[in-house]
């Protein structure tokens, strides 16, 4: 008997699921280590002050809490995103509309010119907001 012998087709398809779950997979990592890391980046010499109360930074919903960080160069960060005073304004007034128990918490520099601080507190003056909260480092 002879045997039979069948051409087998080559299979040439590429399978993309694998590729395509780790890609998702690496997204979602870097969508949420990257807003952690950008933070953290984000140094600001605080002063010091004897009295207050302690205030965990994640302990505000981000919705009802926004951070202001104004650098030595006067540099003004909103959540860790760089903005003008003209967009600082206009974003903290569409949140403030959202939420009226919004509360700030302002960071800045030691050394930084008291007039940028002057003017991120005219801005939140204007809007109405009367939460804010002055970031310190305890004093040993």
């Amino acid at each position: 008997m002879k045997a039979r012998y069948r051409k087998q087709k080559l299979f040439t398809e590429i399978n993309v699921t694998p590729l395509a779950d780790v890609s998702l997979t690496l997204l979602i990592i870097f969508m949420i280590t990257t807003p952690l890391i950008y933070q953290s980046s984000l140094k600001v010499n605080l002063p010091q002050a004897k009295s207050g109360e302690h205030m965990e930074s994640g302990s505000g919903n981000r919705q009802t809490q926004i951070d202001v960080a104004i650098t030595n160069e006067g540099i003004v960060y909103l959540n860790g995103k760089i903005v003008t005073k003209k967009e600082l304004k206009e974003e903290i007034a569409v949140l403030y509309r959202n939420n009226p128990g919004l509360s700030v918490v302002l960071r800045s520099d030691r050394l930084v010119r008291f007039k940028y601080i002057v003017e991120v507190l005219d801005a939140l003056n204007e809007l109405g907001i009367t939460n804010l909260n002055i970031a310190a480092t305890p004093q040993d």
